[in-house]
């Protein structure tokens, strides 16, 4: 790399929303901005998540400094497991994100000395770069902004950010720092384009406390909220109003438990010991209680689709109950939350979604604040962040109406290199990026040629085919036997099993009476035949296995 240069690369983030993980390198300094995940697609069979591939970090790891956290939701931290067991670095962030993540590195029983807590106006120092964290707002309490300050000028990474005047916790976004950091000049600025699709000023997160006083202070029975876990926010005006009607409160789900427990503990969400209790101490009160739950999104294994349709261990649906669905669909998952609508309207129950109340609000910034940043900031290069590609280029667009030159913004997609000079700057070259998926226990042993397989066999099924052979003799000495899943109902379908067993036996003393000996010449031949077959037949291609028993 050249002397002087300095390099942003997003390993992901950009053209996705999720997986946010960006390197930012000046000669032999790499520092490292979040670490998330993205959730699999419907077409991911078996995957529970997508990690970032660091292979261009791995090949510099001598360079890394350390990580820096900007807020503690998952798509900005879920990876951080993954990544320390291939990457050891040092982790700074702030108090309530140190201890999430602390949480997870306790799950992966991996030693949490590398974790750093900072504070807003800490700034960390090394050789050639230096990093200072700025108070911001999201929808999770202590969400900072970056501030990194290089040889050849300043960058300003946004993170995720609202700018709400009154927020719950009273602690309102640093607007002065950036116009400070604005008047002494930025060289970037990285922001959030996830809602930059939407006109106007976000609504602050106290709106939502007036609705949910007014609905749960109307409630007959139980009420049970599902919102994201790390909302502590949202729970606490949740909370709030429960406490207004003496409602005791119930924590449902792991990770809703999980994050809940840190959060009292730390001090960000308050509320009275003797006000919460277990979910196995359900049934020793009565209805005045309020469930705080996993779920929000649909997910079929979460607590509000596992009470929807009457599988949850601990909770069963009651007449009296309402339901509020305290949050927004996340791309792609409006078919998964319209069923438990649905499911739990069949059931009986009342449920109070974004559609009918205003019991939700974005984290992210709308245009008029995004303007707002572009304006104090006023920076020379601008690099938009965080949002699939079309949020990409209207945050481009917008950078535009505020005057920005198009030379001056680089519209890119992960792998992207943005190499700064005091020169200028250009998009320079990709390095490697791409996906692991993680799948159970396992870490990037499934990738896109399983993957492949698993849609085939869920979109047509299998056929097995055994079969005993003897060897010495070349004859056929049982078989073969035919096993289908996920093709056809074998004994509703005796006519096509004997023409498979037919065919398949033909193949086989085809190839005897030539003396094939090669297994895989046989399974091969045998494989093709009935493949033949089964789509003259069927129009269908199922994923057929010869599999031979040698006597």
């Amino acid at each position: 790399m050249k002397k002087d240069t300095l390099r942003i690369i997003p390993l992901g983030g950009l053209g996705e929303i999720g997986k946010n993980i960006t390197a930012i390198e000046y000669e032999d300094e790499i520092i490292v901005i979040d670490c998330g995940v993205s959730f699999p697609d419907d077409d991911m069979l078996g995957i529970d998540l997508v990690i970032p591939d660091i292979t261009y970090l791995l090949e510099n790891k001598d360079k890394v400094k350390g990580l820096f956290i900007t807020h503690g939701h998952e798509d900005h931290i879920g990876s951080i497991p993954y990544i320390l067991k291939q990457l050891n670095m040092d982790i700074y962030a702030t108090r309530l994100t140190i201890g999430l993540i602390s949480n997870k590195l306790e799950e992966h029983k991996i030693d949490k000395t590398n974790l750093i807590s900072v504070k807003e106006g800490d700034i960390i120092k090394f050789d050639k770069l230096s990093v200072e964290f700025i108070r911001a707002t999201h929808s999770i309490a202590d969400a900072c902004s970056l501030a990194i300050f290089t040889p050849i000028g300043t960058i300003v990474h946004t993170g995720d950010f609202k700018i709400d005047y009154t927020p719950i916790d009273g602690r309102v976004m640093d607007l002065n720092r950036f116009s400070a950091l604005g008047e002494e000049g930025i060289l970037l600025l990285m922001a959030d384009s996830t809602n930059v699709e939407r006109s106007g000023h976000s609504l602050s997160e106290k709106t939502i406390g007036e609705t949910l006083n007014r609905i749960i202070g109307s409630a007959t029975g139980r009420v049970i909220v599902a919102t994201f876990a790390s909302n502590i926010h949202r729970m606490q005006q949740v909370v709030d109003a429960s406490l207004k009607q003496n409602r005791k409160i119930c924590f449902s789900g792991r990770s809703m438990e999980n994050v809940s427990k840190v959060a009292m503990e730390l001090g960000y969400l308050h509320i009275p010991d003797d006000s919460v209790i277990n979910v196995d101490e359900l049934n020793n009160y009565d209805d005045n209680i309020t469930i705080i739950t996993t779920g929000s999104q649909g997910e079929p294994m979460a607590g509000l689709s596992r009470i929807a349709y009457g599988n949850h261990r601990k909770i069963t649906l009651e007449p009296n109950d309402l339901f509020i669905i305290s949050a927004s669909p996340i791309p792609g998952n409006d078919k998964m939350i319209s069923k438990v609508i649905n499911q739990l309207y069949k059931k009986g129950a009342e449920v109070i979604y974004e559609d009918l109340e205003d019991v939700h609000v974005s984290g992210h910034a709308y245009q008029e604040e995004l303007k707002l940043i572009h304006s104090i900031t006023k920076p020379k290069y601008f690099l938009p962040v965080h949002g699939e590609y079309r949020h990409l280029k209207h945050h481009a667009d917008l950078a535009k109406k505020m005057g920005m030159a198009g030379k001056d913004i680089f519209t890119m997609e992960t792998g992207d290199v943005l190499e700064i000079t005091k020169e200028g700057a250009k998009v320079a070259g990709k390095v490697r990026t791409g996906v692991l998926y993680v799948d159970g226990i396992g870490v990037g042993d499934v990738g896109n040629i399983v993957l492949r397989d698993r849609r085939n066999l869920a979109r047509d099924g299998m056929v097995i085919i055994v079969f005993a052979i003897d060897s010495e003799n070349l004859y056929l000495a049982s078989g073969p036997d035919v096993i289908t899943r996920g093709f056809i109902y074998a004994r509703e379908s005796e006519e096509i099993i004997n023409e498979i067993k037919e065919v398949s036996r033909q193949k086989i003393e085809e190839c005897l009476e030539d003396e094939t000996i090669g297994w895989q010449v046989l399974k091969g031949s045998v494989r093709k035949a009935v493949e033949t077959l089964l789509f003259e037949k069927t129009k269908r291609r199922p994923s057929v296995f010869p599999i031979i028993m040698e006597i």
